[in-house]
């Protein structure tokens, strides 16, 4: 059995994953209705991811004897002024996932357990790719700035990405 303690906290991080989700969702129609295919594409996936990490956590919880409770989603924004303040943005949601990641790592490890903190460990190495990934792309809009031919590459190389299912 799952402790009450570990349960809820297990069930704000579904929500936090959904939450990410709906982000990345909203990122993708944004850049969809500008006509940025690739960049929609590279956030649809990334919808994708989200809710596969939702599904791993719940389907996790389930089999520790414990109770999916799904909350409410916040509002999330629904336009960005650039595909650098996307991804900058993205940046800053991606860390701030990883601390709730590693805040619920610690509380396992306090409650001893090892269950949890050893399905947590594939979300940690998950977090870093993710911050690792997207500051590459960062790096590489800050590189062209507002040059359209460099745009159209970083376009058509994200529109390039296919979602493959996370081992989790």
């Amino acid at each position: 059995m799952i402790s009450n303690k570990i349960e809820k906290a297990i069930n704000e991080q579904i929500n936090a994953e959904m939450w990410s989700a709906y982000l990345y969702l909203s990122m993708a129609n944004h850049f969809e209705n500008e006509g940025r295919k690739g960049f929609a594409n590279w956030f649809r996936v990334q919808f994708q991811e989200e809710q596969a990490h939702a599904l791993a956590l719940m389907d996790f919880l389930n089999a520790r004897g414990g109770r999916v409770v799904l909350s409410p989603i916040e509002e999330v924004p629904t336009s960005w002024e650039s595909p650098k303040d996307a991804f900058l943005a993205t940046q800053a949601h991606e860390t701030k996932v990883t601390s709730l990641i590693h805040n619920l790592y610690a509380m396992a490890e306090a409650e001893q357990d090892f269950a949890t903190r050893q399905k947590l460990n594939t979300f940690v190495a998950e977090q870093v790719e993710e911050e690792d990934t997207v500051r590459d792309i960062i790096d590489d809009l800050t590189l062209v700035g507002d040059d359209g031919t460099g745009l159209l590459q970083i376009d058509r190389e994200l529109g390039a990405r296919t979602f493959v299912q996370p081992v989790l």
